[in-house]
């Protein structure tokens, strides 16, 4: 099925070989000598044959940045890989090598035609990607299960499919089977699929198949879903809000609280906690609220920032382009004129004219920009005034909020630890009704023990609360200074630098236009 190499010596992708293989594909007589002298640069090459050349592994390709046809058919080639970079790829033959497993396929997301035909593979997976898939030889393989073709459902552009010469191919059902379940099949190892074949095919396996969507459409809106939840708690995450709309901070408290479950065994501190996580988790609901309206709102101010800077830049763009429409109409003018002058002072002249245009034109072209930065830094103050405004107020809120939090945390230490110490007491009097559970038991041995096991417990929880209340305010305000970065990076220092340039290079251009200019009399 497969070649083998025990007494055949591996061959190594290098330099030599690409080269010669590139050679060789490339150019025909005089042009391909030309070529050859000159040299091909590898990321030009859009196709590429590396059959029967002993290949053991699959390498040093990552220049083949433009490629879109690879054969590495009739090698010996064990695994697939090497091949990230190769993401123009379209069209790969792997057929009589020695792989096993399909893999290293993810990033070839244009891949319309593959070819495994002859290696030893025994499941057809790991190929999600290939959207575009239009044509999958996988005959003469491993593969010993006729469901492995329901895999192949996904692709709904697969229309040429090759199984011939796997196990499940001698089974009485196997066409009808492939037939019914792949319904975009066109052609079926090589024979064009009849519309009886597939009539029979769909009767045969209409119920199976009935089964089949009603189970993938299931899965398919499960995966939406969890795709619109995955949104929804990024979005939540750009809030700085993300698992406050439940008890997830109030079961951290106590996720990492060893003596939490001790005191919990104290009398009456059940009814205690049921009473604490209600008015906590309510606070967090606040809070998760708060959080979520005060995003939407900075989102408007930048959407609406980004806005007047585009309606800034896109005007200022048009009058320089009226400015330059203008004067490229006295050039053609010009350049129209000047041949036909035989007078050299008259030459001259209008050449300085042009010359004084051209300044005019860098002058204006200037002042529009300057008056563009001007009008832009007046924006980038004022909209980084009023988003610090939003920041601050929005840190202050929940400040605020994670204090009554925290104050919660204070109320309930001082009623567990008031039951503790009243419990200690009729532990020590043997007042207590209700048997004592061996591990609150250790801390009742004196007023200390269990005052420090309190304590324990509450600087924890404290703890957990100020990790969160700074979790959110430094990443809201990290967020303001990114953003406020990136906006006088590219929308005043790198915007302006390039605009320069532009108009820089604009008009070096203009200037050697003419002095390029034939003029018979003149220059």
């Amino acid at each position: 099925m497969s070649r083998l190499y025990d007494t055949v010596e591996p061959a190594v992708i290098d330099e030599d070989m690409l080269q010669k293989a590139v050679e060789e594909q490339g150019p025909k007589e005089e042009a391909g000598r030309i070529a050859k002298d000159e040299g091909i640069d590898f990321c030009d090459v859009t196709t590429l044959r590396l059959d029967f050349k002993n290949i053991l592994r699959i390498d040093n390709l990552w220049q083949f940045t433009s490629l879109t046809k690879l054969q590495l058919d009739n090698n010996i080639i064990e695994r697939i890989e090497g091949l990230d970079v190769l993401v123009n790829l379209i069209w790969l033959d792997l057929s009589f090598n020695n792989i096993e497993v399909i893999e290293g396929l993810e990033k070839l997301t244009k891949l319309e035609d593959v070819t495994l035909y002859n290696n030893r593979i025994s499941v057809i997976e790991n190929m999600d990607s290939l959207s575009k898939l239009h044509v999958f030889s996988i005959g003469n393989n491993d593969v010993k299960q006729l469901e492995n073709v329901k895999y192949l459902r996904r692709f709904k552009n697969l229309q040429t499919l090759n199984l011939s010469g796997n196990a499940f191919s001698d089974d009485q059902n196997y066409k009808a089977y492939v037939v019914a379940h792949i319904p975009s099949l066109v052609y079926l190892d090589f024979r064009l699929i009849d519309e009886n074949t597939r009539e029979a095919a769909n009767e045969q396996y209409k119920y199976s198949i009935e089964e089949l969507e009603a189970d993938e459409k299931a899965a398919e809106r499960k995966e939406e879903e969890e795709k619109e939840a995955q949104k929804e708690f990024e979005r939540q995450k750009f809030a700085y809000v993300e698992n406050l709309n439940g008890p997830h901070l109030f079961d951290s408290m106590f996720a990492d609280d060893a003596e939490a479950p001790k005191l919990a065994a104290l009398p009456g501190v059940d009814e205690l906690l049921v009473v604490f996580k209600d008015k906590f988790t309510e606070i967090c609901q606040q809070l998760f609220e708060f959080g979520l309206a005060e995003h939407t709102k900075r989102q408007k101010e930048v959407d609406e920032f980004f806005e007047c800077v585009e309606d800034a830049k896109t005007e200022n763009k048009d009058m320089g382009t009226r400015k330059i429409d203008e004067f490229l109409g006295y050039k053609k003018k010009l350049f129209t004129d000047l041949p036909l002058v035989s007078d050299q002072k008259v030459l001259d002249t209008r050449i300085d004219e042009y010359h004084k245009e051209v300044n005019n034109i860098w002058d204006t072209l200037m002042g529009y920009e300057l008056q563009l930065v001007d009008q832009l830094e007046e924006t980038i103050k004022e909209f980084e005034r009023n988003m610090a405004d939003m920041v601050s107020n929005f840190v202050e809120n929940v400040q605020a909020l994670i204090s009554q939090c925290r104050e919660l945390e204070n109320q309930h230490h001082e009623k567990l630890l008031e039951i503790a110490v009243i419990t200690l007491e009729k532990f020590v009097k043997n007042e207590l009704d209700d048997e004592i559970p061996d591990d609150l038991r250790v801390l009742l041995v004196d007023k200390d023990t269990i005052q420090n096991a309190v304590s324990a417990s509450h600087d924890l929880h404290l703890l957990k609360i100020d990790n969160r209340e700074d979790d959110i305010i430094t990443r809201a305000n990290g967020w303001m200074a990114a953003l406020m970065e990136k906006i006088h990076q590219e929308e005043e220092i790198k915007r302006n630098r390039d605009r320069v340039s532009e108009v820089n290079n604009l008009i070096d251009h203009l200037n050697d236009e003419i002095e390029n200019l034939d003029l018979h009399g003149g220059l």
